[in-house]
């Protein structure tokens, strides 16, 4: 007994230490601090890039920048006494010399400078310009090429030490431009570098096929949605670096596609929430708040969160209740700001029937989120007043968005909305946001081949110019005599960047990573892979590819209990040939 109890007291006291150091290890903060912090840990982690290339220096002499070819090196980020391996910056006859870096990819973060041993041990100043496209970070912040640093600074100077680390910046950009301010100095360079934040999360879903421009395509706007889940998921990484909750809804889409479930979604939609008491519209304009009724139908549908979603009840029931008072004879009587995008914004019969259009979609998709919620009444009336508003069918006025939405929400045949406004031009007057419910109209008028061409045309005329994540707003127009963004712009040619654009984003203004672009991915993998989703959680799923001009497809859906792995060919008879691998729990219909 004696050794049984002598055994149990060392078991009981190793299970102590083991559970004291395991509350030690989890802590958020070392054991040095006390419990009075209270700290938030950064749900994103940084890498360094070193330049891919130099695109400009202000002296190719080599007498006011030296060795410049020496920063293009695999860095460390750390200072040595060695003393070799610099570039050397000299002003002099009243000239500041500068570099221009290119890292080769749009990204989220600072600049990481790296010094050497300076003859005179004195700091000295630099100024850094970041930006989108060359043409950004060359530029003035004025109000003739519209360079900001609305929201995010990118042009400033800082002093840097000498034979030390610095490191500075929070902005998105692929150039940087580093020159040095003071006259008479020197600035020996070691080591000039991309501070990269950005989540470190899988990337559970995939699109190829046969043709690599739509790869390409999908790609880009994974990644584009990728740098925007920041702490928060924001807009643009530049530009607005806020929680637009109309532009979530794309967002969102693109990240149950590709990456899942992710925490990033729930914590900005109830931020928008948390913020926005009612009667508040979200982000001051009520469609907004009708796409945070939407979004949480779409992430439902696929996520399968049903205690996340009972967290929302409360508020949504409030919400319906206060649309459904927003009506008159029928029609929607939104007040707030009338907005579905910019594009659309100075047609107002258009925005008209595209908000009676939304009502509608969100009056329908609030029945079905409450009848999951038990609040049947509810659910009736929305249901009622969709069908009551459904009498009422306003002109698109020519207008693509509105004639996407009605279509998209019953009020008209989606082939009528395709053929008579949203294909007439082809991809003219389409807009990025609103693009991807375009597409959507396109797949219900099973119009897959036009579908795919715009998808060509339209955001692979964003990567012919350079882009690697998609924009804020574009038009092809643009493209007939302009450079790419990652060059200088020659003599007679438009600067695609600093040249066009319109309402907030006006020329350098304009935010070249913008998440609202991205609806190919998910329209891709849901339209051409072949995914719909029929029961939530993605209990069941349904896999119904549609390869237009393509031979084969393949790739990956993430589902709540794994991936999903597809492969389609079509056969010399035109037929498809299909291979499904789908994980215990997911049941798949054909």
């Amino acid at each position: 007994m004696k050794n049984y109890l002598a055994f149990l007291s060392l078991f009981l006291y190793a299970l102590a230490n083991d559970l004291a150091a395991q509350e030690m290890s989890d802590s958020k903060l070392p054991p040095i601090f006390d419990n009075s912090y209270d700290a938030q840990k950064d749900s994103r982690i940084r890498q360094y890039l070193s330049p891919k290339r130099i695109v400009w220096m202000s002296d190719r002499s080599g007498t006011s920048v030296v060795d410049a070819s020496n920063l293009l090196r695999k860095g460390t980020g750390q200072a040595n006494l060695v003393h070799k391996d610099f570039a050397k910056l000299i002003s002099k006859d009243g000239e500041t010399p500068g570099i221009l870096f290119d890292f080769g990819k749009e990204i989220q973060g600072g600049i990481q400078i790296v010094t050497d041993q300076a003859a005179d041990q004195r700091p000295v100043r630099i100024r850094i310009r970041l930006g989108e496209s060359v043409s950004e970070a060359m530029s003035e912040i004025d109000t003739i090429q519209g360079a900001t640093n609305d929201h995010a600074m990118r042009d400033f100077v800082i002093q840097v030490p000498w034979l030390g680390v610095m490191q500075v910046g929070n902005s998105g950009f692929r150039f940087a431009r580093i020159d040095l301010v003071d006259a008479d100095r020197e600035l020996e360079l070691k080591e000039v570098r991309a501070i990269f934040e950005y989540r470190d999360i899988p990337y559970l879903g995939s699109f190829k096929s046969n043709d690599e421009r739509l790869n390409t395509i999908w790609n880009t706007g994974a990644y584009t949605v990728h740098l925007n889940m920041q702490e928060y998921l924001w807009d643009g990484i530049k530009r607005d670096r806020l929680v637009w909750v109309g532009d979530m809804h794309p967002e969102v889409m693109t990240i149950n596609t590709v990456f899942g479930k992710n925490e990033v979604v729930a914590k900005s939609l109830d931020h928008a929430r948390d913020i926005t008491p009612l009667p508040g519209w979200m982000n001051g304009i009520s469609a907004y708040s009708m796409w945070w009724v939407l979004i949480h139908r779409d992430l439902y549908k696929n996520q399968g969160d049903l205690e996340y979603l009972r967290n929302q009840r409360r508020y949504l029931v409030a919400l319906l209740d206060q649309l459904m008072e927003k009506t008159k004879d029928n029609k929607e009587d939104l007040d707030g700001t009338r907005f579905l995008d910019w594009p659309s914004s100075e047609n107002p019969k258009g925005v008209h029937a595209g908000l009676h259009a939304m009502m509608i979609m969100t009056l329908e998709a609030g029945a079905e989120l409450c009848l999951i919620l038990d609040e049947p009444a509810e659910a009736t009336r929305c249901k009622t007043m969709a069908t009551q508003m459904k009498m009422y069918v306003p002109d698109a006025n020519g207008s693509k968005q509105a004639a996407a939405l009605m279509a998209l929400a019953g009020l008209m045949p989606a082939e009528k909305a395709n053929a008579e406004v949203i294909a007439v031009g082809d991809c003219e007057r389409f807009s990025t946001f609103y693009g991807y419910y375009m597409l959507q109209t396109k797949a219900q008028a099973k119009d897959y081949t036009g579908a795919l061409n715009c998808i060509r045309n339209y955001w692979g005329g964003m990567l012919d110019m350079g882009a690697t994540t998609f924009w804020e707003d574009f038009d092809l127009a643009w493209t007939k005599n302009a450079a790419p963004i990652d060059e200088l712009v020659p003599d007679g040619k438009d600067d695609i960047h600093g040249d066009f654009g319109a309402y907030c984003y006006k020329k350098l203004r304009h935010s070249l990573c913008h998440g609202w672009a991205s609806g190919p991915t998910s329209w891709l993998s849901e339209h051409v892979l072949g995914v719909s989703v029929v029961e939530p959680g993605c209990k069941v799923i349904r896999i119904q590819p549609n390869l237009g001009d393509l031979q084969w497809v393949e790739g990956t859906y993430p589902t709540p209990m794994g991936v999903v792995k597809i492969r389609h060919e079509k056969q010399a008879d035109g037929s498809v040939k299909s291979k499904i691998d789908a994980p215990k729990g997911v049941k798949v219909l054909r």
